[in-house]
């Protein structure tokens, strides 16, 4: 019986860590259905774009208040956890402040986790009343109806408990350690949770052993609950951001990505030695050149960039907050793009769980269940929302291979469009004059 807490603790933090790996596992299945594309180009910049974006948090703090906040939650759910360590090794090895040994040193880490703690309760408070009491537009549009804001708050509540747990036992160990309890010695400092002392006044060394393990216990079970939420949140982006932006584009935000079949078809069209008509060579053709399908329109045809992108949205709703094509009205959200793209992708691997590993058809796609055509020709490719994002996501990216599908795989393009596209291919412009005529107005003077 005396290795009982041991035991448990150790069933407790096998069961979280494990079914931790099965989600990450099936995570990165998910990801693994998108086509492969090569991100092995400019690798010092994807380091410095990670170590800029991801841990130095730039892009978070253009938008000063929203970004400070942040900063010191990213800052507490880092720091603090170098707490939980200790936690794990006391609760596996059944000691006590195992680290107290390392005397100034552990004084100066307990006060920084405190101080820290209380900072991060002040921040959730601010973030809470931001999202439900003075609602700012970019929380409580369309988009982000049902479990998205629920998750929201959850995820705060989440953080307000954990730190008043981390304080709590704080405060009952500090009671403890003057009360002179056995296995209580005098180790740490308290400068946040020495001021909940009044509270622990007159209560018995044995109640306030139950207040403090019953705190260190719910602390860490409650850590191990939250890691495993993140699986189901969009709080996902606090272990994702680093891939996410290492993998992010390193080429200009303006540059085109052309299909490669296409450019290679354009190249033959151009080469005045060429026979458009001859057969391709089997010896040099390259099958990759030969896409199954031009563009995207499910989750499958996209790379598995865009959908480790979409697993990374933080629901921040910069990018809708930025797009011109939002803020006069029409339907375009890059944010909902993301949080569709992320559902459709969860639906097709649970569709694979379902069968055994194999998709079946399931009738459904990104394109029209999920995205509407009016939605994506909304987009002015202005790349705001990419600029917008703070962890390297390129709404645009989806977009622009849907749009790809419906023109070379559907000719679904716009009349607008369509009319351009004609003028080019007649005219060489996308004006509906003959070539020769295209100088006429310099006449009319």
């Amino acid at each position: 019986m005396a290795y009982l807490p041991q035991i448990l603790f150790a069933i407790a933090l096998i069961a979280g860590l494990g079914y931790f790996a099965f989600n990450v596992k099936k995570l990165r299945r998910n990801i693994k259905l998108g086509r492969t594309v090569d991100v092995s180009d400019d690798k010092s910049q994807r380091w410095k774009n990670m170590a800029r974006i991801a841990l130095g948090q730039s892009k978070m703090v253009t938008r000063p208040i929203a970004g400070f906040l942040h900063v010191i939650v990213y800052v507490g759910f880092v720091v603090i956890n170098i707490e939980v360590l200790e936690i794990m090794i006391d609760g596996l090895l059944g000691t006590h402040r195992i680290f107290a040994p390392l005397g100034f040193t552990y004084d100066v880490l307990i006060g920084s986790f405190e101080i820290l703690a209380f900072l991060v309760l002040v921040a959730v408070i601010v973030f809470w009343i931001r999202r439900n009491v003075i609602k700012i537009k970019r929380f409580i549009s369309k988009d982000l109806k049902g479990w998205p804001k629920s998750d929201g708050n959850i995820i705060l509540y989440f953080e307000v408990v954990l730190m008043c747990l981390f304080l709590t036992m704080n405060g009952a160990d500090l009671q403890l350690q003057l009360n002179g309890a056995d296995h209580y010695a005098t180790a740490g400092s308290f400068p946040i949770s020495q001021y909940l002392l009044p509270l622990f006044d007159g209560l018995s060394n044995a109640t306030l052993i139950i207040v403090e393990r019953t705190a260190w216990w719910l602390h860490i079970l409650g850590i191990l609950v939250f890691l495993n939420y993140l699986y189901f949140s969009k709080h996902l982006h606090i272990l994702l951001a680093f891939p996410n932006t290492y993998y992010g584009r390193v080429k200009p935000q303006g540059q085109f990505e052309n299909l490669e079949a296409v450019t290679n078809e354009v190249k033959l069209m151009m080469d005045p030695d060429a026979d458009p008509f001859a057969a391709p060579d089997p010896a040099t053709e390259d099958e990759a050149d030969v896409p199954a399908k031009f563009g995207a329109s499910d989750v499958q045809d996209l790379s598995w960039v865009n959908l480790l992108s979409a697993y990374t949205c933080t629901e921040c709703g910069r990018c809708t907050s930025e797009c011109p094509a939002n803020q006069t009205g029409k339907k375009l959200s890059p944010r909902k793009i993301m949080m569709d793209t992320r559902d459709r992708l969860e639906e097709v691997g649970k569709n694979i769980d379902a069968n055994k590993g194999a998709f079946k058809d399931d009738g459904k796609q990104l394109l029209n269940d999920y995205i509407t055509t009016e939605e994506l020709w909304a987009c002015t490719s202005c790349n705001a929302c990419v600029e917008a994002c703070p962890v390297s996501i390129s709404p645009l990216d989806i977009i622009m291979q849907m749009r790809q599908y419906l023109v070379m795989e559907q000719s679904a393009a716009p009349m607008e469009l369509n009319n351009m596209m004609t003028n080019v291919e007649n005219n060489g412009a996308p004006w509906p004059y003959n070539q020769m005529d295209r100088l006429n107005w310099k006449n009319e003077a």
